[in-house]
This record gives structure tokens, C-alpha cells and sequence, in this order.
């Protein structure tokens, strides 16, 4: 029988301080490391995490268990796992709205649902001009309540994330507004849409694409509910994938990464330039993260079969 949450992989903590996991790529990186601050391993079992969600309110933190069907809870005080929600129509990536409630991307259903405060879903989006979205892949939320997110096809291309379909619509971004009840593509011929997330001010959309070779994150300039000025602000190394990834307070970019060789696999950081700063070492690829805890200095990791931490000396975005 399956153990969901048995730590499966084995791990050792570091018995150094400064933990050697976080490794300078770039001098600029060491005012973000903590001498006294190593990367712990919280949960194990998952088959594929991501989507990782901090709910301050409760000292908890929600991800997604894309192929296992489920999504999990961690709790900041007892440290216990426990299962949030089970079926959860294969979600994918999660976000808090203005209001705090949750926004998820579901795989199966192939729609971005809202959790109420009462426990009530509702449907954000499910199609566009009257065909099925593909199988939305991560969502953020402006300041504006609007959400956007991104749809590439990866649940519906076997029974493994979802249910096999043919694809109706395109790879897009979209933009949905809850408040007019309107949905609308801001961004097209992107191979693979995946992460996203906004810089600081706004003034910019981010958005990994995946199925290039080599990958890229894009950039785009945001004005008011339009995009432009599309260019490729990183491009991956080979074998290097960047997937899900949030902002700091000083516009770095902390990107799940890896996949190529050993050396990649953990969180790759880049500067509001597009340089590569610092890397923090895992065992296995790592696939979303958010920043958490009472300060958003507590990076929250999602890998592929694990869920991390390690307190940082920044704050998110």
C-alpha cells in the first residue's frame, strides 16, 4: 500500500552553516542567503507537486498533487500533512484572489475554479467563445481582482494529468475579469505557456515557455489589460527547464528549475536583468514555489515527489 506522506528519498540535513545547498552564482546573491538558514525537507510522497499557496491566515500552506489527484496541506504549526482536498479534478497551479479565496487550475474539468469562504466553488472560466479550454496550467491575480493565467494542453495529452482530448483552442494567456464576467486572450503563439507571474510594480507579465528548445521565460510590458513588447528575457542553458516561479521585493526571479543534469535541479534565481544569481541545490526538479510564512521570507518549494523550505533574506513580491 502507498504511503502518501512517507518521506521517500532519503535526506540529510546540513550539519554546515551556511547551508552549501544555496551556492552564489553571482557575488549578489550572498545578501540573500542566512548564515543560520538551511533548506528542510516537510513532506514527501507526491507523484508530481506544484502550485504551492500560503495561506497566512491559517499558518498553512496548500499544493497540488497534479497526477495523484489531490491537494495538500502543511501546517506551519504541528508540521502534519494532511489531504486538503481529494479528488481535486487534477489541479494544477493555485493563487489567493484580493479577497484571500483560493483560485485553482484544473486539469480535468479544464477550467480555473474559485473556492468561496464557505467552501462554495465557483466557475471562473471554462471556455472560450464556446470551446473548452485546454487544461489551465497557473494562475496569478493583479492587484485589479482580474486573474490571468496560462493554458497549454499538457493535461489533456494522456490519462495521466487529466483525460486525453484533442486540443479545441490554441495555446493562450488569458485574462479573466470575475467582476465583468468576461474572459480574453492577451497573449498567443507561445509554445508551452507555464508559469507567470508579474514583476513587482506590475508594469510587467513573466511567462515560461516550455516547449522551446532551448526553453525561455518571455517578457511582456502590461498595460492596463493589454501586453507588449514581447521579448525572450531568459534563455534556459541546454537541459535547463524553468516552470513555476514568484518575485521578490527587489524583482528577482526564484524559478523552479532542473530536469538536465543534477547540477540544475533545485531553484534557479536570476536578477531584474536576467542574470543568473544563485541556485539552491535539491535532490529531485523542482516545480513551483511561493514565499510564505509571517514576513514572506520563507520559500516554500514544491519538487517533483517533495515539498521544501528555507528562510531567505528578502520578502516576496
Amino acid at each position: 500500500m502507498e504511503r502518501p506522506f512517507d518521506n521517500e528519498a532519503p535526506w540529510v540535513p546540513s550539519a554546515r552553516y551556511p547551508d552549501p545547498r544555496l551556492r552564489d552564482l553571482d557575488p549578489s546573491f550572498a545578501r540573500y542567503r542566512l548564515m543560520n538558514a538551511p533548506v528542510a525537507k516537510l513532506a514527501g510522497g507526491t507523484r508530481w507537486g506544484e502550485g504551492p499557496v500560503w495561506f497566512g491566515d491559517h499558518r498553512c500552506l496548500l499544493w497540488s498533487d497534479v497526477p495523484g489527484d489531490r491537494m495538500l496541506r502543511w501546517d506551519e504549526a504541528t508540521g502534519a500533512t494532511t489531504t486538503f482536498r481529494a479528488p481535486s479534478n487534477f489541479a494544477n497551479g493555485n493563487t489567493r484572489d484580493r479577497e484571500g479565496r483560493l483560485v485553482t487550475c484544473e486539469h480535468l474539468t479544464r477550467r480555473v475554479t474559485r473556492t468561496e469562504h464557505d467552501g462554495r466553488i465557483t466557475v471562473l472560466a471554462d471556455r472560450f467563445e464556446g470551446k473548452r479550454l485546454n487544461s489551465p496550467n497557473d494562475v496569478v491575480v493583479k492587484s485589479d481582482g482580474t486573474v490571468w493565467f496560462t493554458d497549454p494542453p499538457f493535461g489533456i495529452l494522456s490519462d495521466n494529468e487529466g483525460e486525453r482530448a484533442e486540443p479545441e483552442l490554441p495555446q493562450n494567456v488569458y485574462r479573466c475579469d470575475p467582476a465583468r464576467g468576461t474572459l480574453e486572450v492577451v497573449a498567443e503563439g507561445i509554445e508551452g505557456p507555464n508559469g507567470l507571474a508579474f514583476s513587482p510594480d506590475e508594469s510587467l507579465l513573466y511567462v515560461v515557455e516550455s516547449r522551446t528548445n532551448p526553453r525561455k521565460i518571455l517578457s511582456f510590458a502590461v498595460d492596463g489589460a493589454r501586453l507588449s513588447g514581447r521579448r525572450d528575457f531568459i534563455v534556459a542553458e541546454p537541459g535547463g527547464t524553468p516552470d513555476g516561479f514568484r518575485l521578490d521585493e527587489d524583482g528577482n526571479l526564484w524559478c523552479g528549475w532542473g530536469m538536465g543534469t543534477a547540477e540544475q535541479d533545485g531553484v534557479r534565481v536570476f536578477n531584474s536583468a536576467g542574470a543568473p544569481i544563485g541556485h539552491i541545490d535539491l535532490p529531485e526538479r523542482a516545480a513551483n514555489l511561493c514565499f510564505g510564512g509571517a514576513h514572506r521570507n520563507r520559500l516554500f518549494i514544491t519538487g517533483a515527489r517533495s515539498l521544501y523550505s528555507v528562510y531567505v533574506n528578502t520578502r516576496g513580491a
